[in-house]
């Protein structure tokens, strides 16, 4: 391959260095006309020639350049044809032969249906300037390419037809070309045959404007004929000129130039030898034929005249039958035509031919082929088809087999008639009438007329005459079809049923689809339509229902019912429709994508079935969740196979949605507290499993997710436990030891996380928090067991850990202190002594022990009032050392509860630290006032007025706090009022 492709590199610039050559000699206003020229124009074309062999496939890297050059060349060849000197034709043909040798080097190896086109004319165009030239060699050489072309051209797949009329032109310029190359050589046999391919009927009813030159072209080659002796053919002659003069009489006069003198040429003028070989013998033979030659001259009356004085004679004789009294009812016919009279006259000159025919296919195919001229004279033509079959009928009765193509026929003429009501009336009198005689299509005939009429009922669809094309469909279902094929009058009344819905006649749909069988798939579906339209969703339901339990039941109905379901807004419909297609998936390799697909689909429309106000949102919930387990077990099954780079952006949707939900229920804990923790493990398992799958490195946003997932989850888990334990009173030991050793990989998860260096400073203390309350939930579930040599290494985790282990002793503590059954002086001692000495030795770091301990502490006689009071001093201490707002707030809270203490406690608070507490509160409400925060610095106050009455000197301490507090309200009175003032 690279070796070919090098020689295709070494062909093209061959070409481009001819290009530079004659591209610039085209260019000058005086184009010389030189024999070098010409021969690189032609080496040229045998360089892209030679080209396009050598290719094997699209050469997409020359295809441009050699298309526009090509298109310029024949754009040079136009403009020098319009005013050509002395061998300026010889440079059009030589220019016309390069540009078509180009543009077929730079077409694609299957061209499209305009580059096929294209390259039909061009190459024709060529080959009939080089055949002028008397280069029938190399116009032979291009026409052979043109008729490659042409035949891509009729095989190229058109349905629709929208391309037919340019199909059909470019197929006659060809062979009108390759026509005058025939005649260049003599050979008569070819054009023969492009005569007959010319007159073809279907092209030339598609180009009626063509038919004239046509008729021009075929005339001058039958003239040539007989001005030539030596190939005097007078056969051949005459048929080309009747081939001529059947193109023109199809033409009208006075809309088409040249019309009529064309019709004068072709009408025969030969010698007596041609015409009247067998010479005239009797008086009948002369009128005969001196009527047809009046109709050939065009004088219709003469004709007409002649016909008249044949007709005593052709009622005496008997021999009605005759081929030639036939010719001349034809004659008559055709001079009627002519004439154009009118429909009665016309059809009694059908029904005469009728009458007096011997009935065989051939002239019942010459009756039906003769209709085909009416053009537009509908009901005439269906008045003949009528009167054909009851004739057949009477004749040969059942057992005649020309009922077939007459009723064919019929159904082509009604097809082309506008008068709708006419034409049903029309059909159902005709099916009516084969029908009572008795007759019985075969199954290959019905098959015919039923493609034809749903043809035509087909093309009412898509000019959107729903009515009509209902009318069609209902006509296809006569009991003339049903009698040999009885299945199918459910498809025609499915079909009608359609085309009302379409035109939003609903009723008259349901009335039409109820002559067909329920139990069908397709029926089920029809009904569907009807009803969802009408925004029956109830009753859309029931026919999805209907259509999955039916024998014949199609996916594809799935298919095409959610597209329905989607633009009708019917969520309930679609959501029965996507879990129904779900189940019938065959889950296996790919076709995991497509149920990832579904279900992701299923997912968002539950969620916005939730988002409705009379939603169940419990059952919605359940059918979400249970979306989410499928979708979890198709990822898990899928991990081990290749196909799991395709799940990866299901993977992302799936975890961010699972999430998100979670986090949507969390506020609204009340109603779907039991999902929550369910809803985070699935987040979580779905995160860990994109994490898993991703080629890339996660972002620490995801990382983020995941902990908060975890952690949302094993909370839950928690709280859940903690509800049943307070609700019935049991414990369920399977159960805690399953959910604490959960905490324990999501703490070895979360610490994993942390170690990877990718957090920000935010994120790392959120993460510290995860684990802090991770190490509470262990400690209560391990009391709950009371598993103290557990709890005794989550202390020691706790000690580990550092700064931050504070909080955790608080709660911790607060778990134990309450737990009547906690050995904390005997066996649990040593652990908790570490927790002290933490406390002692972070005195000005870190966080202090909730004032919950301190109450659980003197309730259960953990603590003495004197160690409490020297715990509060200490805990008092590092709030004050921080003295953020918020640290105060809560100093306030501990000296107050250190004053209930003094009130209640039988045991007395000591002295020194009551006095520290005054002397602290004092400064500090003082420090507030002086800071202007005289809200804080009154609550300062007033907790050390409490204070008083329990150490010496009280009423004086007291006085002093009143005379401060005064002070501070006399400042704060005074700001106010500068305030207002400005």
């Amino acid at each position: 391959m690279p070796g070919r492709r090098e020689k295709l590199q070494e062909m093209f610039e061959a070409i481009q260095e001819l290009l530079v050559i004659i591209k610039p000699q085209l260019d000058k206003p005086e184009i010389p006309f030189s024999p070098a020229l010409t021969q690189d124009l032609h080496e040229l074309a045998s360089r892209a020639e030679l080209f396009t062999q050598r290719r094997t496939g699209s050469s997409t890297q020359f295809a441009d350049f050699l298309d526009q050059e090509g298109v310029s060349l024949w754009n040079a060849s136009e403009t020098i044809g319009k005013s050509p000197d002395e061998g300026g034709f010889d440079l059009v043909a030589t220019l016309k032969l390069a540009a078509f040798r180009l543009i077929e080097a730079g077409l694609e190896t299957k061209p499209g249906i305009e580059g096929l086109l294209r390259a039909v004319q061009l190459a024709s165009e060529a080959g009939v300037a080089l055949a002028e030239l008397g280069c029938e060699d190399v116009a032979l050489g291009v026409l052979k390419s043109a008729a490659k072309f042409e035949a891509m051209l009729r095989n190229v797949d058109d349905p629709e037809g929208t391309n037919q009329q340019a199909i059909a032109s470019a197929t006659i310029v060809y062979f009108s070309s390759r026509m005058e190359v025939a005649w260049k050589e003599e050979n008569y046999t070819i054009i023969d045959f492009l005569v007959e391919e010319i007159a073809d009927n279907q092209r030339l009813v598609l180009l009626p404007r063509a038919r004239l030159p046509l008729a021009f072209k075929l005339h001058r080659l039958g003239n040539s004929i007989l001005r030539e002796t030596a190939a005097y053919d007078g056969t051949r002659a005459i048929d080309w000129l009747q081939k001529a003069f059947s193109m023109v009489d199809c033409l009208e006069e006075t809309t088409t130039p040249g019309v009529a003198e064309l019709k004068a040429r072709t009408s025969p003028t030969f010698p007596a030898h041609f015409t009247h070989r067998t010479g005239m013998r009797n008086q009948l033979s002369i009128s005969r034929t001196l009527a047809r030659a009046h109709f050939l001259s065009g004088s219709y009356d003469r004709a007409e005249v002649a016909l008249a004085e044949l007709s005593p004679s052709i009622n005496a004789l008997n021999d009605h039958e005759s081929s030639k009294y036939q010719e001349i009812r034809w004659l008559r016919l055709a001079i009627l035509k002519r004439r154009k009279a009118g429909d009665s006259a016309l059809l009694d000159a059908y029904k005469s031919l009728i009458d007096h025919m011997l009935l065989s296919e051939a002239s019942i195919t010459d009756i039906l082929q003769d209709l085909q001229t009416l053009g537009h004279q509908h009901a005439l033509v269906a008045a003949v088809n009528q009167y054909l079959i009851t004739n057949v009928l009477q004749c040969c009765g059942a057992e005649s087999d020309y009922i077939r193509q007459i009723l064919l026929a019929l159904i082509f003429c009604c097809g082309e008639d506008e008068n709708h009501a006419r034409v049903m009336k029309t059909l159902d009198s005709a099916f009516t009438l084969v029908c009572e005689a008795e007759f019985e299509l075969s199954s290959i005939p019905t098959t015919a007329c039923l493609t034809l009429i749903w043809h035509y009922g087909d093309r009412r669809c898509h000019a959107k005459e729903w009515e009509e094309a209902a009318d069609w469909f209902l006509a296809s279902g006569h009991q003339l079809f049903r009698a040999s094929n009885p299945g199918i009058g459910p498809k025609c009344f499915r079909k009608a049923a359609l085309c009302y819905i379409e035109q939003r006649e609903y009723a008259r749909a349901s009335t039409v689809i109820r002559r067909c069988p329920s139990d069908a798939a397709t029926t089920q579906y029809i009904i569907f339509l009807t009803v969802v339209h009408q925004g029956l969703e109830d009753d859309a339901i029931k026919a999805i229902q209907g259509m999955l339990v039916a024998q014949d039941f199609d996916q594809n109905l799935l298919t095409v019912a959610i597209q329905v379901s989607r633009r009708s807004d019917m969520k309930g419909v679609l959501f029965l429709l996507l879990e129904a297609v779900l189940k019938t998936l065959d889950l296996g390799g790919e076709v995991v994508v497509e149920a990832l697909t579904l279900i992701r689909e299923i997912i968002g429309l539950t969620l916005d079935l939730l988002r409705e106000p009379k939603a169940n949102k419990i059952v919605s919930i359940d059918t979400l969740i249970g979306h989410f387990r499928a979708a979890k077990v198709l990822i898990n099954d899928t991990c081990p196979q290749k196909t799991i780079s395709l799940i990866i952006k299901d993977m992302s949707w799936l975890w961010r949605t699972a999430y998100n939900c979670a986090v949507q229920c969390c506020s609204e804990r009340e109603q779907h507290g039991d999902y929550i923790f369910e809803l985070f493990e699935l987040a979580r398992d779905f995160l860990e499993s994109f994490c898993r799958a991703s080629p890339v490195d996660m972002c620490p946003e995801s990382y983020m997710c995941l902990m908060n997932a975890s952690f949302s989850a094993i909370s839950g888990r928690v709280f859940a436990v903690r509800n049943t334990i307070e609700s019935t009173g049991t414990t369920d030991e399977v159960l805690l030891r399953a959910i604490a050793a959960e905490i324990r990989l999501c703490k070895v998860q979360i610490i994993g996380v942390m170690g990877k260096n990718i957090l920000g400073e935010g994120d790392i203390r959120r993460a510290e928090g995860f684990v802090h309350t991770l190490r509470v939930f262990e400690a209560e579930l391990l009391a709950e067991l009371k598993d103290w040599g557990g709890l005794s290494l989550v202390i020691k985790d706790v000690v580990a850990s550092g700064s931050t282990a504070t909080c955790t002793y608080e709660a911790v503590a607060d778990i134990l202190w309450i737990e009547e059954e906690c050995p904390i002086n005997g066996e649990m001692k040593p652990y908790f002594a570490p927790m002290f000495r933490f406390v002692s030795k972070h005195v000005s770091a870190i966080n202090p022990v909730d004032k919950a301990i301190l109450r659980a502490s003197l309730d259960h006689g953990a603590l003495s009032v004197e160690k409490f009071s020297r715990w509060l001093h200490a805990i008092c201490t590092i709030l004050l050392a921080r003295n953020t707002p918020a640290d105060r707030v809560k100093t306030i809270g501990y000296i107050r509860q250190a004053t209930g203490v003094m009130n209640d406690s039988e045991e007395p608070y000591p002295i020194d630290e009551c006095e520290w507490l005054l002397n602290a509160s004092c400064k500090t409400g003082a420090e507030c006032s002086k800071a202007s925060m005289f809200d804080e610095a009154g609550r300062w106050f007033e907790v050390s007025a409490n204070i008083c009455q329990f150490v010496p000197k009280g009423k004086d301490y007291a006085k002093k706090i009143l005379e401060a507090r005064t002070y501070s309200l006399t400042r704060q009175n005074n700001a106010n009022a500068v305030v207002v003032k400005r």
